[in-house]
């Protein structure tokens, strides 16, 4: 189907033709959040209502098209504020007691209007997850943020500012982190709450020009693929695109992604256990694409907190998914999982079981994908 508006397209896919030149660009509409940033007082942003939020969902987007052979998955999306794999990128800690979740991380400035997120630790199976499951959305053609598999320094940090938020004198350096940068536009929530529960997927009505069904589904079963178990809302979010706000306020180009999936590549489970569920090998090999075969369930078990779990999948969603995951070649396969550094993480997290090989990551997504791609579903 064809999509309503190019705006979209504009958005979020001229930064996937930039990293198949693989060479930077600065065009407007490529720029992520973080760079050029004005302060955080400088522009208010619009409050939504509930109402004016869920007429938005009916008409939001959630895909747009790549050429995926040509996705630079090594390097990720390019433009302003992007990052060479292992580039060392200094910075001076932001102290924040307030920052959420359970992992390291820690917000850091590269400049004064230039603040990133930084994921940390040799234990942190969420600095190789998040490079993993944002990139293959990425050349697939579903939202995700921009995360860069770094080398930090820190000036004012800790040597654990996950722990110890004060900043402190002298520098500390991060070998293995990563930089996340959101994508560019206004994030539509209703008070201070914000994301998507799963199921708000089925209120989009392709009818308003919302996302056609296959396109919503196939993401269903995109996240069993990668077992996304942490599927909470706070993870999502809806955003209106720069070139979708309107004079009057409102916004035309609603957009619907994932924003924090790092905790993937292992086995979903009731407790979102990192061990398990985080760039697990032994997990994420031996943990089948269907639930029920025959019903097209796919096999997920549903977290406490997540809001998607064992879905049923269509045949058009599950085709649609298929055409995409098989114009990706052995090489971008072997580049992702290279970049993302899964060679430095045990098989089976937690264990002193040494790591699996690229090349083992590698066909293990190829069966995995075989499970879809030669699988068929009751219309």
């Amino acid at each position: 189907m064809l999509l309503s508006g190019l705006g979209l397209i504009t958005h979020f896919q001229l930064s996937a033709v930039a990293s198949m030149r693989m060479a930077p660009s600065t065009q407007e509409g490529v720029k992520q959040e973080g760079e050029k940033q004005k302060p955080k007082d400088a522009t208010p942003r619009r409050k939504f209502t509930k109402e004016e939020r869920g007429a938005l969902i009916k008409r939001a987007q959630v895909w747009v098209p790549t050429n995926i052979p040509e996705m630079n998955l090594k390097l990720g999306p390019q433009g302003g504020g992007a990052f060479q794999p292992g580039e060392e990128v200094s910075c001076d800690y932001v102290p924040d007691e307030d920052l959420p979740g359970t992992t390291r991380k820690f917000n850091c400035a590269i400049s004064k209007d230039d603040v990133v997120k930084v994921r940390y630790g040799e234990d942190n199976g969420k600095v190789e997850g998040a490079v993993l499951a944002t990139r293959l959305l990425w050349a697939l053609g579903y939202g995700a943020d921009h995360v860069y598999p770094v080398r930090v320094r820190c000036r004012g940090c800790s040597a654990d500012p996950w722990k110890e938020r004060k900043a402190v004198a002298g520098e500390q350096i991060f070998d293995r982190a990563a930089i996340e940068r959101k994508p560019k536009g206004e994030e539509i929530k209703v008070g201070d709450k914000s994301g998507w529960a799963w199921q708000e997927l089925d209120r989009i009505d392709e009818r308003q020009g919302g996302a056609p069904k296959e396109q919503r589904n196939a993401l269903k079963l995109l996240a069993v693929f990668m077992q996304h178990t942490d599927n909470k809302p706070e993870q999502e979010r809806v955003i209106c695109l720069p070139e979708g706000k309107t004079e009057d306020g409102g916004c035309s180009r609603p957009f619907m992604y994932l924003h924090d999936v790092g905790r993937t590549f292992g086995h979903a489970n009731l407790l979102n256990e990192s061990a398990k569920s985080t760039v697990n090998f032994e997990e994420w090999a031996s943990t089948p694409i269907w639930r029920d075969e025959k019903a097209c369930v796919g096999h997920m078990s549903r977290s406490y907190t997540g809001t998607l779990g064992d879905p049923q999948i269509t045949e058009a969603g599950r085709k649609f998914l298929a055409d995409l995951l098989v114009q990706l070649t052995d090489q971008q396969l072997h580049d992702v999982f290279e970049v993302a550094g899964v060679d430095r993480v045990s098989r089976k997290p937690g264990s002193a079981a040494a790591p699996a090989s690229v090349d083992e990551w590698v066909n293990a997504f190829k069966q995995k994908r075989d499970e879809i791609v030669n699988h068929h579903c009751k219309s």
